[in-house]
């Protein structure tokens, strides 16, 4: 779960920096490919006293991985 939700944001910074259009792209789906993985390792996490804070992070990694996906649609991939 740490390492590909700390993924995300450090390939975010990575496209932010790129040097071309084609590694902002791979970059950003890079974003969104572990954002999807987050997602999954929330959504295996059963306890019932963190149930509040793992669903709203569950949503949270879902509206990255739209967002992301805005953004590969929008820059033409």
């Amino acid at each position: 779960m740490v390492r590909s939700s700390g993924s995300v944001a450090a390939n975010y910074i990575e496209a932010n920096e790129a040097l071309s259009k084609k590694d902002f792209l791979m970059r950003v789906k890079i974003c969104r490919k572990e954002a999807k993985e987050s997602k999954l390792w929330l959504r295996l996490i059963k306890a019932d006293d963190l149930e509040d804070d793992r669903a709203k992070l569950e949503q949270e990694a879902h509206e990255l991985t739209c967002i992301f996906g805005a953004i590969i649609t929008k820059s033409g991939a």
